[in-house]
């Protein structure tokens, strides 16, 4: 039989994947949960540190816990970061980043990141791991607001949106994503570990905050024999989903 913080961990699991809790919405206090459960306050925190492990929640020190996924959130159709995706299903997401570098904003840039001509933003150029094998490289430009904050962070950071939330109290609500295939060149190649012209999954998003504010939009190429999609239809919903490779 679980444990009851077990329990009141799957409680709440289930009450994010319903909406009862939306992505940047408040948990309650430990106090009204331990009432509302009839438990005390430490197994509230058991119950919550599990959700926190798994990319749920984020907190704040002196500040309520906040949503930042749900395990539905591997869907294309909602968000969820690298690395959360990784420990929900029991992987080690790693992290490395080979360039950081500001430069005046490109046309693209002005356009998806809604920014002025010229603008200076980051340009990161990022090889993320599972379990230590390199899966995917991630071309990001970050918007001018939030670049000082992503310098900051350490090259080896697994997660950089996790980070931001600790240190910014930025939650990543909503992407838009387009998905197509592309050739490796040889700097892909070398960075990956496959051969030149092996073909890549490459994602393009624009990544904003829930007032629909733009934070980055990113180039993202996945090996693909390490990481596939699957599209599930129904007359309710159309969600796109991440998966490794079988």
């Amino acid at each position: 039989m679980p444990a009851r913080h077990e329990e009141i961990a799957d409680e709440l699991r289930r009450a994010i994947d319903r909406e009862e809790y939306t992505v940047g919405d408040l948990l309650p206090a430990e106090t009204e949960l331990a009432a509302d459960y009839g438990v005390s306050r430490g197994t509230v925190r058991q119950a919550v540190a599990a959700l926190t492990a798994e990319g749920l929640i984020g907190s704040r020190q002196g500040a309520r816990r906040v949503v930042l996924a749900s395990r539905r959130s591997q869907s294309f159709a909602e968000l969820r970061s690298f690395a959360q995706w990784a420990r929900a299903m029991g992987r080690e997401a790693t992290g490395q980043v080979v360039v950081s570098e500001y430069r005046p904003a490109t046309s693209e840039d002005c356009v998806r990141l809604q920014l002025a001509a010229g603008t200076r933003v980051l340009h990161v150029l990022r090889v993320r791991g599972l379990d230590g094998e390199p899966v995917l490289l991630e071309r990001t430009v970050y918007a001018d607001w939030i670049s000082p904050a992503v310098e900051r962070i350490e090259p080896q950071c697994p997660s950089v949106t996790q980070r931001l939330f600790e240190d910014e109290g930025l939650v990543f609500a909503y992407g838009e994503h387009v998905i197509d295939a592309v050739a490796a060149g040889a700097r892909d190649a070398e960075l990956l570990g496959v051969r030149r012209s092996s073909p890549l999954l490459r994602v393009r998003r624009v990544t904003t905050t829930r007032e629909g504010r733009p934070v980055e939009w990113s180039d993202d190429r996945y090996r693909s024999d390490a990481v596939s999609f699957s599209v599930h239809n129904s007359i309710e919903n159309n969600a796109l989903a991440r998966k490794t490779a079988e």
